[in-house]
C-alpha cells in the first residue's frame, strides 16, 4: 500500500497537507512546521519515503501506525489530533481543514487505521512525505 502526503498550507507553527491511499483521496493532514533545522517536538518529519507498521503504542495505550528509520526522530505515528499542540512530530488526520487545525480526527483516523490494518497482514506499506 502507498500512502502519499502533499503538504500544502505552512504557517509559523504547522504544516496541512493531503493524505491519499493509492492515489485516492483519504483526508488531511497536520504536522508541525517544516523546518530546515529540527527543534524538538516542533518540527515536522523530513520529505522522504518511510516504511509504516502497525504496533503497540506505549504512549497512547493501543495499536498505531508506527514510522521506521525517520532520520534524527523517533516514534513517528499516525493519530488524532487538531493543532500542532496535539504533534510533537507525528502526523494527525482529520476529516475538514481550517487555519492550523484539522476536525473530526477521531473518524479520519478510524477509517484511515482500518484500511493499514487489514493492509498490512498481506503488504508492506509505505508513506511518501513531499
Amino acid at each position: 500500500m502507498e500512502l502519499r502526503v502533499e503538504r500544502t498550507d505552512f504557517s509559523e507553527t504547522s504544516t496541512i497537507g493531503t493524505l491519499y491511499v493509492d492515489d485516492q483521496f483519504e483526508c488531511y493532514t497536520l504536522e508541525d512546521k517544516v523546518r530546515p533545522v529540527k527543534i524538538k517536538g516542533k518540527t515536522a518529519i523530513p520529505a522522504g519515503r518511510y516504511e509504516v507498521i502497525i504496533n503497540f503504542s506505549q504512549r497512547f495505550g493501543r495499536m498505531l501506525p508506527l514510522f521506521l528509520n525517520v532520520p534524527n526522530f523517533e516514534g513517528v505515528r499516525i493519530h488524532p489530533g487538531n493543532t500542532a499542540a496535539d504533534t510533537e512530530g507525528c502526523i494527525l488526520v482529520g476529516e475538514t481543514k481550517d487555519a492550523e487545525f484539522i476536525g473530526q480526527s477521531k473518524l479520519a483516523f478510524e477509517g484511515l487505521f482500518n484500511k493499514l490494518k487489514a493492509a498490512s497482514e498481506s503488504e508492506k506499506i509505505f508513506i511518501e512525505l513531499g
